[in-house]
C-alpha cells in the first residue's frame, strides 16, 4: 500500500480509502448488512494495508456506524484513521452537534474520532451550521480530543465551496466528488487544487461515479480508454487517473466485494503521483467528455434521496434512464425498470419534492421520474 500525508493533519493515510456506503446487504435493504461478508471485507481491507475508513450517520440505514464498531472494537486506532460525519440537514439548533456526535461514537464504540465532517454541505446547511457556531464548537471538541480535526464533505457549486474553504483556517479535510468525468462538477479540479494549496487535505468520493465508470461502457468510451489501458483495465485506469495527481491524498471506494477489495488494493499499491502520461491522461479525459454529453440525469446513486416516503425506489428508475442514454440499450433499461414493479416505480411518485431537498447533486429528480415512467414504462 502507498501512503501520503492528508494535508497539515499529520495523518498518514493509505491512497485508497474504505467507504462503508456500499457494503454488501440483503437485496431491497440497505439496512440489512450480511454482516460475516462485510467484516471478512473490512478485515481483508485493513490487512492489506487500508489504514482509512470512512462512514456517516445515514449510511446503510443507519447501521454502517454500529457496524464498524462492532468490527473495530479491541483494535489498535494507532495506524487507524476512523472517519464520520454529522447529518447537516438533520441539525435543527447548536444542541444537535454534540447530540448527534455523542451518537456516533456510542455507534463506533469509541471516545474519539481522527476526522468528523459536515455531511454534504452546500450552501443552504453551511448558512445555517455556520449560523449555530458549528466552527467555534468543532473547536472546542478538538481541544478536548474528541475529534483530531473537522472537514466537510461538498456539493454545491465551485464559488460555494471557495467561500467555505476560506471561512476558516483550521480545516482538516476536503471531501469531493471527482472523476474523470465530473473533472468540472460541483468544486471539480480547482477544488482540489484550491484545497490542497491551503494545506487542506484532499480525499475524493465518486471515484467512479457511482460504479458507472466500471461497467460495460460504450464503444466509443471504450476506444481511448484501450489507448490509454496501462494492461490492467478501466477501473485500474480510472482510479490511476486520480492517483497520478499530486493533489490528491486518498480515494475513497464504495466497495462491496473481496474481490474488489483485493483488485483496488493492487491498483493503490502500484499508483504513484505522475504515473500517468500527459498523453494518457488526455484519452481518459476524452473517455469522460464522451460520457457526460451522453448522461441525462447526473445520478451518481449515493441514496441520499431514500427512503421515498411513497416508495419510489428513485436511484434504481434514474440508473434505468441512464441506462437508456448512455448505453443506448432501451431494451435493457426497459427490463430494469420493469422489474421494480409499480409500486416502485415512477408512477408511485406524488412531486412531494422530498427527495429533491435531500439530493446532493440537485438533480431534478421528479421530472427525471416523468421521463423514465414515460420512456421506460
Amino acid at each position: 500500500m502507498r501512503y501520503t500525508e492528508l494535508g497539515g493533519t499529520g495523518l498518514r493515510v493509505s491512497a485508497l480509502g474504505l467507504g462503508a456506503m456500499r457494503l454488501p446487504h440483503e437485496d431491497g435493504d440497505p439496512s440489512a448488512i450480511r454482516r460475516e461478508e462485510a467484516a471478512e471485507m473490512v478485515e481483508e481491507a485493513l490487512r492489506l494495508g487500508v489504514n482509512y475508513i470512512d462512514t456517516a450517520y445515514p449510511y446503510h440505514g443507519g447501521k454502517s456506524e454500529s457496524f464498524l464498531g462492532e468490527v473495530l472494537e479491541g483494535r489498535t486506532r494507532e495506524d487507524l484513521v476512523l472517519t464520520t460525519k454529522m447529518p447537516s440537514w438533520k441539525v435543527e439548533s447548536s444542541d444537535d452537534f454534540d447530540r448527534f456526535l455523542d451518537e456516533q461514537l456510542q455507534r463506533l464504540r469509541t471516545g474519539y474520532v481522527d476526522l468528523y465532517l459536515l455531511h454534504a454541505l452546500n450552501e443552504r446547511h453551511w448558512k445555517k451550521l455556520s449560523g449555530l457556531g458549528v466552527l467555534e464548537w468543532a473547536e472546542r471538541k478538538i481541544a478536548d480530543g474528541v475529534m483530531g480535526g473537522l472537514g466537510f464533505s461538498f456539493h454545491d457549486s465551485l464559488d460555494v465551496f471557495m467561500r467555505i474553504l476560506g471561512a476558516w483556517d483550521r480545516w482538516a479535510q476536503a471531501l469531493l466528488m471527482y472523476n474523470y468525468m465530473d473533472r468540472e462538477y460541483q468544486a471539480g479540479a480547482r477544488g482540489v487544487r484550491e484545497a490542497h494549496g491551503r494545506g487542506v487535505g484532499v480525499a475524493v468520493m465518486e471515484p467512479l461515479r457511482g460504479g458507472l465508470l466500471a461497467g460495460d461502457l460504450p464503444p466509443e468510451v471504450k476506444q481511448p480508454l484501450d489507448r490509454a489501458d496501462l494492461g490492467r483495465g478501466h477501473v485500474d485506469l480510472a482510479l490511476q487517473w486520480l492517483w497520478s495527481q499530486p493533489e490528491v491524498s486518498v480515494v475513497l471506494s464504495g466497495m462491496g466485494s473481496l474481490q474488489q477489495i483485493r483488485e483496488n488494493c493492487a491498483s493503490a499499491a502500484r499508483s504513484r503521483p505522475g504515473l500517468l502520461s500527459g498523453e494518457t491522461k488526455a484519452l481518459v479525459e476524452r473517455a469522460g467528455d464522451i460520457l457526460r454529453e451522453r448522461s441525462v440525469t447526473g445520478c451518481t446513486g449515493c441514496r441520499y434521496c431514500m427512503p421515498c416516503p411513497e416508495g419510489v425506489a428513485i436511484p434504481e428508475v434514474l440508473e434505468a434512464l441512464d441506462t437508456a442514454a448512455i448505453f443506448e440499450d432501451e431494451e435493457a433499461a426497459r427490463r430494469q425498470y420493469g422489474f421494480l414493479g409499480e409500486e416502485k416505480d415512477a408512477r408511485a411518485c406524488v412531486g412531494c419534492e422530498a427527495c429533491e431537498e435531500a439530493c446532493p447533486q440537485s438533480v431534478e429528480i421528479i421530472e427525471m421520474l416523468k421521463r423514465a415512467g414515460s420512456a421506460l414504462g
